[in-house]
């Protein structure tokens, strides 16, 4: 998985996501998930 960085502010909001001491990677496959679920994308292209 690649390397990112992040800012303080995200980190608190994941933070708050956290449940049992759940790794960050585990939370973002998890709401990327979500998103593709839902029939969402994180990139749009044109219209």
């Amino acid at each position: 998985m690649p390397q990112i960085h992040l800012d303080e502010e995200t980190v608190e909001r994941l933070d708050a996501l956290r449940v049992d001491d759940e790794e960050y990677d585990e939370i973002v496959r998890e709401l990327i998930n979500i998103y593709e679920a839902e029939g969402l994308t994180l990139f749009r292209s044109g219209d």
